[in-house]
This record gives structure tokens, C-alpha cells and sequence, in this order.
């Protein structure tokens, strides 16, 4: 699982398209997001760099969270 850190999630609408993002990539990817922490936790066997980048390009930058 990923931890990631995504600075720019703000509403539900955010949420959607961050889940729609890392399952364009992954379909079979497990995706829980904390909105109010900015955080989105990712199960999935795709590497780390192509979830980030899929993310990027919806306008998502994301970072590994501590």
C-alpha cells in the first residue's frame, strides 16, 4: 500500500477525480482518500511512478507521505 500526500484535493469532486485517476491505471486498485488530511492510501501492484504520474496529469501532484 502507498501513502500518499495530495495537496490539492479540496472537495468531493477532487475525490472522485483522484480515484478516477489511479483506477484509469490500476482498475483493480483499492483507493481511500482523507480528504480533510489531504491523504489517499492506494492498494494496487502498479509501481509507485505511474500512480504519481497519473495523478499529475489530473492535476493532482502527489508526494509519498511520512
Amino acid at each position: 500500500m502507498y501513502v500518499l500526500r495530495v495537496e490539492g484535493m479540496t472537495c468531493g469532486g477532487c475525490v472522485n477525480r483522484v480515484t478516477k485517476a489511479i483506477q484509469a491505471v490500476d482498475p483493480d486498485a483499492t483507493v481511500l482518500i482523507e480528504l480533510q488530511a489531504k491523504r489517499v492510501g492506494v492498494t494496487t501492484t502498479t509501481k509507485l511512478l505511474v500512480i504519481t504520474s497519473a495523478l499529475a496529469q489530473a492535476g493532482y501532484p502527489a508526494t509519498a507521505a511520512a
